[in-house]
């Protein structure tokens, strides 16, 4: 503030001067404007005040206030931030200035607890991990990866208008932000990537508090209980607009948590596709992958499948039953854990196909434009379980915000062929099953929005939920979603495809797969089999190995890189947790087929003795029989083949009936005569 000091000072002639002397004097206090359901108040505090001495001013104009539950916010509804977790904070950290707005809420005091001096002091003492949980989060890679980039659109020199030089820059060619719309809208990009959408809401970093609070908050459309305001009785006793939640307008959500989905190599469809080739019954299975960087968006982020694991279910021709929650689910996140690149289950995939009557090589085009993309009864139960995987977040207050969750369907095109179409739900979509407020129709293309209930037991409010959309004249028209809506208001598209030089994690994919009794079963005997015809029993140590086994190794390696083998093989006791996790490791390196001695040190494990030893065991003995006129110390001589040869010769003696067929060892056809060579191949019997 300015001061006006008024001085008359005598000059030579006798006559006093009168002068003004205007001095800046500096007011260290700062008024801070509080606005609570008590009314507004006035605070003047210092900026190097500590937040907890605000409170204490605060709880003054209340009368029955928890001390624990005032929250603070820059605005009148939103961004709330628990006093408790600021503590140790002055004014001026928090961004706080002259007269600044700030907005209070709190609940009242349940019972008396002490006085508010020791309630603070027990807070100020509160460890670091009860505050800013939004910093305390471990996010995914790919979010620290942008995270740690500009993520802006590089464009290049523009021959008609920059007239600089070289090393120059001017506004047609500096590069854009990620979320510029006009880069959207000429590459047809629909939804920004969640980062873009990230850096569009973030306020850039200044000194106010606005710029260090979170910047998403999670939907929610479900009655506050208790009420914020105090003052009548929770729901469904009671309810105000303090309370309720807001009218909802359907509308398309401007960012996708996941822009690509990537299937690392065709053979994982295909393999997923024979239990519905075989039986004709739909099939579902959880995309077990992982999330990296995509380059076709900015600041993408594509989900990459590197297995489809089945879990139990019934098939039947039009749908399927699946059992919720899935128990084996924590052994295969903990088993994705150990794979040499972390994986984890970034969606579901399940078919609707249908071969048509005149062609059963072609399938009924069921989902396009004219009839539905997914169900209504999909996309509830894909918000359902995007509800359940939620995505770590440092950006939102709670500290998880939306999901990743991919929902990809396995069903006809046009020409009656089969191919991947990949979806999510909107973040509207999931508020609104939590709140019970939607439900599946009759129709696959509609959603049913569901009756008030105030009933006790099952209490549900309804706010009014409308929608928008374009008439025949081309105008914008709001319409109310009650008692339906197009299900096409809940969707998010998601492009797909596959690598063009594939590299998957596991190079195999011929093991059985799990939970299809009757069609592939699974069973330890089958493993030992397999390990016998690839006399992986003698296959040694690398230091050891003999000369010209490189090739053993090799199909040992490529047979064991099978992610159903491995969850498999979990199962059997077998291996210990510590060798599990070498199994996995080791059959999953990516330079595995290179380099043999990788093998090592699975070799070199407890558990994969245990298997040789099952496995020598279980191996079918030498035939006792020998060539006519040689000594059993000749047997040692005689290659395996010939005893391979005498022992099919037995087992075709064997399987000649009463009547006389013989059947044939190499193309096992049966011969009704007495002769020595087969009918069909002419080779001997």
């Amino acid at each position: 503030m300015w001061n006006h000091l008024h001085r008359i000072l005598p000059l030579h002639n006798g006559k006093p001067f009168h002068f003004f002397v205007i001095v800046e004097t500096l007011n260290l206090f700062q008024l801070i404007r509080i606005r609570s359901k008590d009314g507004n108040f006035r605070f003047e505090l210092l900026p190097t005040t500590d937040i907890s001495e605000l409170l204490n001013k605060i709880v003054e104009t209340t009368t029955d206030a928890d001390p624990t539950s005032f929250t603070i916010s820059n605005q009148p509804r939103g961004n709330e931030v628990k006093i408790a977790d600021l503590k140790g904070r002055s004014l001026k950290d928090l961004g706080l200035s002259h007269g600044d707005l700030i907005f209070v809420g709190y609940q009242s005091k349940p019972s008396s607890s002490g006085t508010n001096d020791v309630i603070l002091e027990a807070q100020a003492n509160t460890s670091d991990a009860t505050k800013r949980p939004w910093e305390l989060v471990t996010e995914d890679l790919v979010d620290v990866y942008w995270r740690s980039q500009s993520g802006k659109i590089p464009r290049g020199r523009d021959s008609r208008f920059c007239k600089h030089g070289v090393n120059g820059m001017c506004d047609y060619c500096m590069p854009l932000e990620p979320y510029d719309a006009a880069y959207h809208k000429e590459n047809n990009v629909k939804h920004l990537s969640y980062h873009a959408y990230l850096r569009k809401i973030t306020p850039k970093a200044t000194a106010s508090a606005a710029s260090l609070l979170p910047p998403l908050t999670p939907l929610s459309y479900k009655v506050k209980v208790p009420c914020p305001s105090g003052g009548h009785a929770p729901w469904p006793a009671g309810i105000c607009t303090s309370c309720q939640p807001s009218a909802i307008t359907l509308a398309s959500q401007p960012f996708r948590m996941v822009d690509h989905l990537e299937i690392a190599s065709t053979d994982i469809i295909d393999r997923f596709l024979q239990a519905w080739r075989s039986t004709g019954l739909q099939r579902f299975g959880w995309l077990i992958g992982r999330y990296e960087p995509y380059d076709k968006v900015p600041m993408g982020v594509k989900a990459i499948v590197e297995a489809i694991h089945e879990p139990p279910q019934e098939g039947e021709l039009d749908g399927l039953t699946l059992g919720l929650p899935w128990e084996e689910e924590p052994r295969i996140r903990e088993l994705g854990k150990t794979v040499s690149t972390p994986l984890t289950i970034v969606g579901y995939i399940f078919t609707d196909l249908d071969p048509t009557p005149e062609d059963r090589t072609k399938n009924v085009y069921k989902r396009h434009p004219g009839s539905f993309f997914l169900s209504s009864l999909e996309a509830i139960f894909a918000a359902t379980m995007q509800k359940g995987n939620p995505t770590v977040s440092r950006s939102s207050p709670t500290g998880q915000f939306a999901s990743r969750l991919v929902t990809a369907v396995l069903t006809a095109t046009e020409d009656g062929q089969v191919d991947v179409s990949a979806y999510q739900v909107s973040e509207q979509a999931v508020a609104m099953v939590e709140a019970d407020m939607i439900e599946a129709s009759v129709d696959p293309g509609i959603v049913r929005v569901k009756e008030e209930d105030r009933s006790q037991e099952s209490a549900r409010y309804v706010p009014d939920v409308f929608f928008t959309y374009k008439n025949e004249y081309g105008l914008e028209v709001k319409k109310s979603a009650k008692p339906c809506f197009p299900v096409e208001y809940l969707m998010l598209n998601v492009t797909h495809g596959f690598p063009q030089n594939p590299s998957p994690i596991f190079r195999s994919t011929r093991f059985k797969i799990e939970n299809r009794p009757g069609l592939e079963d699974q069973r330890v005997e089958q493993v030992m089999s397999s390990l016998a015809d690839l006399d992986a029993p003698n296959i040694l140590n690398s230091r050891t190995a003999k000369p010209g086994e490189a090739h053993k190794r090799l199909e040992l390696a490529k047979w064991l890189s099978d992610w159903h083998l491995v969850a498999f093989l979990g199962t059997t006791q077998l291996f210990s947790p510590g060798d599990m996790e070498v199994l996995m490791q080791t059959v999953s390196l990516p330079n595995l087929l290179d380099d043999a001695s990788l093998l090592d040190p699975l070799l070199a494990t407890e558990g994969w003795h245990t298997l040789m030893t099952f496995t020598r065991e279980s191996a079918p003995a030498r035939p006792s029989s020998s060539a006519p006129g040689s000594s059993s110390h000749m047997d040692e001589d005689i290659p395996q083949e010939v005893f391979d040869q005498i022992a099919a010769e037995e087992a075709a003696r064997a399987g000649a009936g009463p009547s006389g067929v013989r059947i044939c060892p190499h193309c096992t056809f049966e011969n009704d005569h007495s002769r020595p060579d087969c009918d069909v191949c002419g080779l001997p019997l």
